[in-house]
């Protein structure tokens, strides 16, 4: 009979991690094992923006300076359909929404001021000077140049613009001179000489009025002392 001889602990051993290397160990359900790591999101946390205006996921409009020029981009377009609305509610000035009035004046002499009243409910136009035309005359008056103004002079409904007139010289230097009895004023529209719309044709004194070569009309200003002025 042959006896029986413990194995080696060494021996013992390497059989118990091989034993583990296929599977084939023994599990021990007492120990305990660690939770595997996992990656936390804080939920509350905003992007980060860049200098460029891009937040850490590469999308624009951050607090950098391409967000400030979107913004600005933005700013401008509103700006310039704001004008737009604006500029599209206005119309022209002329017979049709004003009434004209024609005034010799004392001061200065030989000057006469025309004065127009926006009674329409749109605000509207006055563009450059008035075409002013005595009776059958078949010349234009020239426009004084230096009356010009910086803008368009615009009316709300029910403000009004004006125009001067120098009717003749004072030195009696100029010629044709003759007394018209029916004036005619007409407008132009938002390009030199083009048609305004409908004109007016505002009453002239029972008398008359005289006027000579040197005939000359202001631009429309908004100020009637500045109309007589020149």
């Amino acid at each position: 009979m042959r006896k029986y001889r413990p194995l080696p602990v060494v021996l013992l051993a390497a059989l118990a991690l091989t034993a583990c290397q296929n599977g084939t160990g023994t599990k021990d359900e007492g120990a305990a094992h660690p939770e595997p790591a996992s990656a936390t999101v804080t939920a509350t946390q905003p992007p980060r923006s860049d200098s460029n205006g891009q937040d850490e996921h590469g999308t624009a409009g951050g607090s950098g300076a391409r967000g400030t020029q979107a913004r600005g981009a933005q700013a401008a377009q509103a700006g310039r359909k704001s004008a737009k609305d604006a500029t599209a509610a206005r119309v022209l000035c002329n017979g049709s929404n004003t009434t004209v009035t024609a005034q010799p004046v004392r001061r200065p002499v030989n000057h006469m001021l025309l004065t127009v009243k926006n009674t329409g409910s749109k605000t509207c136009d006055l563009t450059y000077y008035p075409m002013l035309r005595f009776d059958e005359m078949q010349w234009a008056p020239q426009p004084i140049e230096d009356s010009q103004p910086q803008a368009v002079t615009t009316l709300a409904p029910g403000e009004s613009g004006y125009a001067g007139v120098s009717l003749s010289a004072a030195d009696g230097s100029g010629e044709w001179g003759t007394t018209g009895h029916e004036l005619t004023v007409g407008f132009q529209g938002y390009t030199p000489d083009s048609d305004g719309g409908p004109s007016a044709v505002p009453a002239l004194p029972a008398k008359g009025v005289y006027y000579d070569s040197t005939l000359k009309v202001t631009y429309w200003l908004r100020d009637m002392d500045d109309a007589l002025s020149y």
